[in-house]
């Protein structure tokens, strides 16, 4: 079913700073220091004092409490906090809910912070080691007993099938890694500043779950990254060009679970990042056409094949020849491939920098940028664009 909904968010609010710590295998430091480091420096780079805020926003995964970062941080009273849940799509979904609470006056300035030792704490990657007692948890129980204990293992079945539907081969995944690697090497705040690849790389690269190599895998990262929301009209005074939200949105396709969606009728694409591309192109009034760079959520190289598919760049099954001809400046950080994985929100970063102008890879004078969210999972996603 399609629902018509007036988009009265669009052009309301903007992102007006952005700062993260350094992006490391082992912070040493607790992971509430590197949140509140990373709401200072976005404040400081925003013109704005902690005074300043009343709204905070975060991922359910995150350690640090709303209250104890407004108190760690010298925030004083709180008039919005909030949630967002399921991992790396809640990125661009707490852009998605500052905005909301600014454009309807519950709060001014809105805070958007992640922070985890993700390397040197506890590891995504190492898989699932037992089930929770939820519904989640239980879900999980279909797929564990077989040896599907990580996120490589989840994504490999749909990568699997991908490539069997569309007659490819693995070495179709590794346009993606070398983009982003390419991009990482002349990001020095990236990991992997210095270090781009090669196709051959790619395909050399150990297996971790066919048709999974190594870097075909996001990296861990211990670090943290902020971003300041408030509206348009007071950006207009602040120091730096307000990145202006243009459309946001959150999407769940049916049969939707976590990294484990195997019993849905089609696994060669990402409904639920569908259902968030339906959304911004019809709120936003753009197509593809009017996309000037994109940063798309990989933590693994097959989904970004998937979601320029889902978003209509390319026709299915055409995103590895698409990535290779370089007609769309893609992850220009380097991605969390190759600059850090913080679930995503390093990439609303810079989405914002390249509408500043001011990226390491900078591409022209983009009029609009669209960011994504975590695949795989319910998610999100943002059009950014340039005031006026």
């Amino acid at each position: 079913m399609t629902r018509h909904r007036p988009d009265a968010l669009g052009g309301r609010a903007a992102i007006v700073g952005i700062g993260a710590t350094e992006f490391s295998k082992d912070s040493g430091r607790s992971e509430l220091k590197l949140a509140v480091e990373a709401v200072h420096a976005a404040l400081a780079d925003a013109g704005l004092a902690p005074d300043d805020v009343d709204g905070l926003v975060t991922f359910t995964m995150d350690t640090n409490p709303e209250i104890t970062v407004a108190q760690a941080a010298g925030i004083g009273e709180l008039t919005y906090f909030s949630r967002v849940h399921y991992g790396g799509g809640a990125a661009c979904a707490t852009v998605q809910q500052a905005a909301l609470a600014v454009a309807t006056g519950l709060a001014d300035v809105v805070v958007c912070y992640r922070a985890f030792n993700e390397r040197s704490g506890r590891r995504f990657g190492a898989g699932v080691q037992q089930r929770e007692p939820s519904a989640e948890g239980t879900a999980l129980g279909w797929n564990l007993p077989f040896g599907l204990l990580t996120p490589a293992s989840w994504v490999a079945m749909a990568a699997q099938r991908y490539l069997h539907a569309y007659g490819l081969t693995p070495d179709a995944f590794g346009h993606v890694a070398v983009t982003d690697r390419r991009h990482a090497a002349r990001n020095p705040a990236a990991y992997f500043h210095g270090k781009p690849i090669t196709l051959a790389d790619h395909a050399a690269s150990r297996w971790i779950v066919e048709p999974l190599r190594l870097l075909d895998c996001c990296q861990e990262t211990d670090g943290a990254q902020a971003l300041v929301v408030t509206s348009v009209e007071r950006a207009r005074d602040l120091p730096r060009p307000p990145a202006v939200i243009t459309a946001a949105a959150q999407g769940a396709g049916r049969a939707q679970e976590q990294m484990t969606s195997f019993y849905r009728d089609d696994l060669t694409g990402l409904p639920e990042m569908n259902v968030v591309a339906r959304q911004l192109w019809r709120t936003s009034g753009l197509t593809p056409a009017d996309i000037d760079v994109a940063i798309l959520y990989d933590h693994f190289t097959p989904f970004v094949l998937m979601q320029l598919e889902e978003f209509g760049f390319c026709d299915r099954g055409g995103a590895a020849d698409f990535v290779a001809a370089d007609t769309l400046p893609l992850n220009t950080h380097g991605g969390q491939l190759g600059e850090a994985y913080l679930h995503g929100m390093n990439g609303i970063a810079e989405a914002v920098r390249q509408l500043r102008g001011t990226s390491v890879n900078q591409a022209g004078t983009p009029a609009h940028t669209l960011v994504t969210a975590g695949t795989g999972v319910p998610t999100s996603g943002l059009v950014l664009g340039r005031e006026g």
